[in-house]
């Protein structure tokens, strides 16, 4: 299991990935708004999405599992 974790402190904007998509490394997961700039959350590696843990609006900390990917 391979957690997408958020980069920052942020909000999320849209979630781009569902269970059960295949991912590629840098594909990207969902998408946040952090410091007025809209930032790409990416798969660090391929795999696919066993679990979505955020949901559009909901803020973020560099702690925060965004995905997990197996």
């Amino acid at each position: 299991m391979t957690p997408v974790m958020a980069p920052m402190d942020g909000k999320i904007l849209r979630v781009k990935a569902k269970v059960g998509d295949r991912v590629e490394e840098d594909d990207t997961i969902a998408i946040m708004e952090a410091m007025k700039m809209e930032i790409q959350v990416v798969a660090p590696t391929g795999g696919t999405v066993v679990g979505i843990k955020v949901e559009h609006g909901q803020g973020v900390d560099p702690d925060t599992v965004i995905a997990i990917l197996e």
